[in-house]
């Protein structure tokens, strides 16, 4: 039994495109809705913006953002599958 759910992503230098995010189970951490993780991004981009106007970073970094969202299916042992058919689960990735 499967579900569908949405993770935030980046893309890794060795790994490439990988959920961002895990539980204390190991398993990438699952929004229920698109919205939901595309808050997170915007309420972290808010933080860094702030933090750059107390001068604590750079405005490139600021404002580059390299998070992005991605639709899954979520296993019943709670690990994922992405639009790559890339399975996640427990910490491991392939």
């Amino acid at each position: 039994m499967t579900k569908q759910g949405f993770c935030i992503y980046v893309n890794a230098l060795i790994d490439g495109q990988v959920p961002l995010e895990w539980d204390d189970n190991g398993n990438a951490f699952v929004y229920l809705t698109q919205l939901e993780a595309e808050r997170v991004i915007a309420e972290e981009t808010i933080e860094r913006c702030q933090q750059f106007l107390d001068g604590e970073r750079t405005f490139e970094d600021a404002t580059t953002i390299e998070e992005y969202v991605v639709k899954v299916e979520v296993m019943s042992n709670g690990s994922i599958r992405d639009d790559n058919n890339r399975y996640f689960g427990r910490g491991e990735h392939r």
